[in-house]
């Protein structure tokens, strides 16, 4: 298993993987498939913004990213993330070390808050999230809605300092 930065070779497979996130239903509200080069941009503003890959045997199986919070500078210590895995590797182990990882870098660039939204009936990211020492903030009801439903979203925080060095 390695765990790196991404790069241009790796769109291909970023895409595959992330549109298999769509198609699933689980993993966002987004419900229209992506092409290559809208991926592009996750490679641009790679540097405060990073994307590692998983790859096992040579082939990327898997990412994790980071990406703005909100446009405001008293938010620019917050990330948001997301963590999708080739669906043949999912529930393996390999979520952990690469959040793990993703949350390592967040600390190197000077976050000091990682956080997500999390399908409410997505056991399994919640599981690993509560893994990695996020904890669960809260629910937002009716947060949006996918293929004409309303769907429910539990907001997941990690406090850099609290679980680097033991203090808020």
């Amino acid at each position: 298993m390695l765990i790196r930065l991404s790069q241009a070779k790796d769109l291909a497979a970023l895409c595959q993987i992330y549109n298999q996130g769509i198609r699933s239903g689980a993993a966002t509200f987004e419900s229209r498939e992506r092409e290559i080069a809208e991926l592009q941009s996750w490679l641009e503003s790679s540097e405060h913004y990073p994307v590692l890959v998983l790859e096992l045997q040579g082939q990327v199986q898997g990412f994790a990213a980071l990406s703005a919070y909100r446009s405001r500078d008293c938010y620019r210590g917050i990330a948001e993330f997301s963590i999708y895995l080739h669906s043949e590797i999912q529930g393996k182990g390999y979520g952990l070390p690469l959040l793990q990882a993703l949350l390592q870098k967040a600390l190197q660039l000077g976050f000091w808050k990682v956080l997500s939204r999390i399908f409410t009936f997505n056991s399994a990211s919640r599981f690993l999230c509560q893994k990695a020492g996020f904890r669960e903030v809260g629910v937002y009801e009716k947060h949006a809605q996918l293929n004409g439903k309303w769907l429910d979203v539990v907001i997941v925080e990690y406090l850099i300092s609290a679980n680097q060095s033991g203090e808020i």
